[in-house]
């Protein structure tokens, strides 16, 4: 964005600017990430008052700020736009600058994979077109207005995470970035403490329909029977639409389906079938990753990319860290690090593809708490055991005070130095490592955020 502080005023339904005109290259909302040129936002919060660092995002080069009128003391004689409500006015900055813009917006939600799916998305279309998408998880209600509002303004495609924790949420999202695609990647068990149920989970992610644009596609998980009745409900409603649907999945009823997956040291491969038809890799373990994928290659063949173009695009793509990750341990041992989140739905995807691969024989688990499960937390730990066969994995190392759920479960299924629980510390679960893996050993490393279970690989 590079905007007059005149234009923003006209965007906030500002008649007259009160103070100096001056260029804007970008918002921001903390001094310690400002640059040059932003338009400084303060919130006034139960903890933190954001006005009490205007001067400081001055003296770091911003150029103008947001100043609340019911906030005293504002400051003399520099670029200031005073408003009623700060979030208010970020949002409808991010609103007017969306209009105008000509970017194709891509919005993408999901119970998990959102974060993989925005980065396979914008890592196919990265070589042929100028691409932005949502840095970090900035996918709420100010993060996503941030994200629109520092788009160049000659970008051509902007890919969009958006997450919420309740209903109305990507509602909200969805309207503000009016976008032309928007998938949804599946639907887990996050957030069950606070929409109740896995159909309360699928009500509140459809919403990202609210302002899909005509003529734009939805791209959905034909897997997950439980988005049927949605779509169902969608395509009667857009019966005279230009708006399309597309499944993707494992399952050959879907539009697009992926077969043959095979897992390498390098990546996955797989073949597409149905509305697309040919071999495609991507840098990166697990068969749900490959179901992103499908996500990107969908997108990438909508905006005129051929088979070869997103192969070649496809295979070069990176995901954010953390993501089943493959790093290679000083004694030989191939850590797959994909400890950013976790829910049922992908704990057990993660288990069931160590359990699968042949990449290494001598194959291990560490795992961390599930967090935000609500009631049923206890079932959905222990149910985990299913998952887990003593003929399948040398060793299971639990890490949490919910995984001793677990724990429980499989103490009698392993020899007492292959299966520990710690709740607090992370030496044991080091020290275990160290003695019992080598070079043909494969460690899944997966919990939720809130457990940091990469302190156990550093």
């Amino acid at each position: 964005m590079k905007k007059s502080l005149r234009t923003i005023a006209k965007w906030l339904n500002i008649d007259t600017l009160e103070t100096s005109d001056v260029m804007v290259s970008g918002v921001s909302i903390n001094t310690k990430t400002i640059q040059p040129g932003d338009l400084f936002i303060p919130f006034k919060g139960e903890k933190v008052n954001g006005h009490q660092y205007v001067d400081q995002a001055f003296e770091k080069g911003a150029s103008a700020t947001l100043w609340q009128q019911d906030e005293p003391n504002p400051p003399r004689n520099v670029p200031i736009i005073f408003v009623k409500d700060s979030e208010k006015a970020l949002q409808q900055m991010a609103r007017s600058y969306r209009k105008e813009h000509q970017a194709i917006f891509i919005g993408i939600t999901g119970s998990n994979g959102k974060t993989s799916t925005k980065d396979l998305v914008a890592g196919v279309l990265a070589p042929y077109f100028r691409v932005q998408k949502t840095a970090g998880n900035f996918n709420n209600n100010l993060g996503l207005p941030i994200t629109i509002l520092s788009l160049n303004e000659d970008t051509e495609f902007a890919v969009l995470e958006m997450g919420m924790s309740g209903y109305g949420e990507i509602e909200f999202l969805s309207t503000l970035a009016e976008p032309h695609y928007v998938a949804i990647t599946n639907i887990g068990e996050a957030h069950m403490q606070d929409l109740g149920s896995r159909e309360g989970i699928v009500k509140a992610k459809f919403e990202i329909v609210a302002g899909l644009q005509e003529e734009g596609c939805l791209f959905y998980d034909g897997d997950e029977p439980l988005l049927n009745p949605f779509i169902q409900q969608f395509n009667i409603e857009n019966v005279t639409s230009t708006i399309k649907t597309i499944s993707f999945g494992a399952n050959s009823s879907n539009d697009v389906y992926a077969q043959s997956i095979q897992a390498t040291e390098n990546g996955s491969e797989f073949d597409v079938k149905g509305l697309i038809e040919d071999h495609f890799m991507i840098p990166v373990l697990g068969k749900h990753q490959v179901k992103n994928a499908l996500v990107a290659i969908l997108i990438a063949q909508k905006a005129g990319l051929t088979n070869k173009q997103i192969h070649d695009s496809l295979k070069n793509s990176s995901l954010t860290d953390m993501r089943m990750q493959v790093i290679p341990a000083e004694n030989g041992s191939l850590f797959i690090n994909d400890a950013y989140n976790a829910a049922p739905t992908s704990m057990k995807a993660a288990i069931t593809f160590i359990c699968e691969t042949t990449i290494r024989p001598d194959k291990w688990l560490v795992l961390g708490d599930m967090l935000e499960l609500g009631d049923d937390e206890q079932i959905y730990h222990e149910e985990l055991a299913n998952q887990i066969n003593p003929q399948d994995f040398s060793g299971v190392c639990l890490y949490g005070p919910r995984m001793k759920w677990l724990y429980e479960k499989l103490q009698h299924m392993f020899a007492d130095t292959h299966v520990i629980w710690s709740e607090k510390d992370y030496e044991p679960i080091r020290d275990t490592l160290k003695t019992y893996t080598t070079l043909n050993s494969i460690v899944l490393v997966k919990g939720s955020r809130g457990m940091a279970l990469e302190n156990v690989i550093k």
